[in-house]
């Protein structure tokens, strides 16, 4: 393979990864973030993400959906139904972490003694 096809090959393949590495959140905004999702989202769609008056937010409901569709709901809602847009307290970034999460397995909000 010339370089120059191996170099575009990894950036296209690398690219996704290194861009969602460079917009995590500290740990504070993730704990947060976590937290708003299983509360806030909770409230519609189950407190497991199993779904409910919102539809299920589950690994497997959510891995094979576009990304950016993803974030496109998170940040803008859906006009016409209860989901409303959350960019007034998410950056687009956080949004999609969020939606990576979402995609990987939405992590449990961690309990405190």
């Amino acid at each position: 393979m010339p370089v120059r096809a191996a170099i575009v090959l990894s950036a296209l393949l690398l690219g996704p990864m290194l861009a969602s590495a460079q917009t995590a959140p500290d740990a504070a905004r993730s704990r947060e973030l976590v937290r708003m999702v299983r509360q806030d989202c909770g409230s519609c769609h189950g407190m497991r993400l199993t779904g409910g008056l919102g539809p299920a937010l589950t690994r497997e409901a959510m891995a094979e959906r576009p990304l950016d569709s993803l974030v496109a709901v998170i940040v803008h809602g859906r006009p016409g139904t209860p989901m409303p847009p959350w960019q007034a307290m998410l950056s687009e970034p956080e949004a999609r972490w969020i939606a990576l999460q979402l995609q990987q397995g939405f992590p449990e909000e961690p309990h405190t003694p």
